[in-house]
């Protein structure tokens, strides 16, 4: 009985994910929109109309899963809700814990979920969790596994994400004709652009970055919460709306990587990633990097980045001053990027999968499904 990767298709990193992976690697697909169909169920009400049509497109899928011969590959914890009634074996992506987390933490990653939220996310959770075999990014979302369910070492492979091959040293559009730091990435608690905000704050009283500009690339996030109007409130009090620029969406790779390529730093001071493609994009193409300390991230960039406590916003203040005024320590961290960023590629990712199919189809007994 073969593998077969079902693949979605949206806007996310998620969706990306299944999309790279599917175009490395040779076994059957099916491509679905059931994530996108997810993701929009996320703070409505039990009484919104399209529940009632999204609940029956969800059993229909599930079917689907059982009519298809061979075992499905879900390739993110959020299809776990479907996993959790499957009647045979299936291998499932757990990008992360940090829905879970929301479900339990007073202070939200992204937001404290409803009632209802909180049902489908832990659903999703138990369902992954019935995985014959479960890939994960990293190896700090390995240990949130064991930590928070117990899952058994032996049935987590750690796989990294590869970065796409157009993140290279490129130059063509820029986001504007001044100087500029660039962060990108949602807007969403975790992701801890409050620490950078008030670091950029600093940095813009010093007469030497007059010009600097900070650029935002990114959605706000989802419809969970008021994350734009939350970030609007500390540029207003930090008077910086003249400094900040927003850009919702790069419509081509090539120009985002243009503009990690133009940047004069890329900061990313985020709390928690699963695994966190921005900075490894940005040393893809010669930018230096400052990032947080915390959970996976000296894991995935190494000894190629700056880190700082993700609180500390007199640290993240001082690195940006010496990584922007030492030119001998940016040409370093640039160097040792690239170097950094080849190791992650999406033809080793697809191998390493591979071989996680193989040793799952070889398999002639899996334990029954509970």
């Amino acid at each position: 009985m073969g593998v077969f990767l079902v693949v979605t298709h949206g806007k996310g990193s998620l969706d990306l994910y299944s999309l790279r992976l599917s175009q490395y690697i040779d076994v059957p697909v099916i491509h679905t929109d059931i994530y996108q169909r997810v993701s929009e169920q996320f703070s409505k009400s039990i009484f919104d109309p399209p529940i009632v049509k999204r609940t029956l497109v969800a059993f229909s899928f599930i079917k689907r899963l059982h009519e298809l011969p061979g075992i499905p590959h879900l390739p993110n914890h959020h299809l776990g809700r479907f996993g959790f009634f499957l009647k045979k074996p299936f291998i499932v992506t757990i990008h992360d814990v940090i829905r879970y987390l929301d479900t339990k933490n007073l202070t939200p990653l992204i937001h404290k979920p409803s009632l209802q939220d909180s049902f489908w996310i832990n659903l999703d959770y138990r369902g992954a969790l019935k995985a014959a075999k479960i890939i994960v990014p990293s190896n700090y979302t390995k240990k949130d596994l064991i930590r928070y369910f117990h899952v058994d070492e032996e049935k987590i492979k750690v796989i990294y994400h590869g970065v796409d091959e157009i993140f290279k040293p490129t130059y063509g559009k820029r986001p504007c004709q001044e100087p500029y730091i660039l962060y990108v990435g949602s807007e969403h608690p975790r992701k801890n652009l409050q620490t950078l905000l008030k670091a950029f704050y600093l940095l813009k009283k010093d007469p030497k970055f007059k010009e600097l500009k900070l650029v935002k690339v990114g959605r706000a996030g989802g419809g969970e919460a008021d994350f734009r109007g939350e970030t609007l409130k500390t540029i207003q009090a930090l008077n910086l709306e003249k400094e900040v620029i927003f850009i919702e969406w790069v419509p081509s790779q090539k120009d985002l990587a243009s503009f990690y390529t133009q940047a004069e730093l890329f900061v990313f001071p985020s709390i928690y990633e699963g695994f966190g493609w921005p900075p490894l994009e940005a040393m893809a193409c010669g930018c230096p990097v400052i990032s947080s300390n915390a959970t996976c991230m000296p894991e995935i960039l190494g000894d190629a980045a700056i880190y700082i406590n993700p609180y500390d916003v007199k640290g993240l203040h001082q690195k940006m001053v010496e990584v922007l005024t030492d030119e001998g320590l940016r040409g370093k961290l640039s160097v040792k990027g690239l170097k950094r960023a080849k190791i992650f590629s999406w033809e080793r990712t697809a191998k390493e999968t591979l071989k996680v199919y193989r040793e799952i189809e070889g398999l002639s007994k899996l334990a029954p499904i509970a």
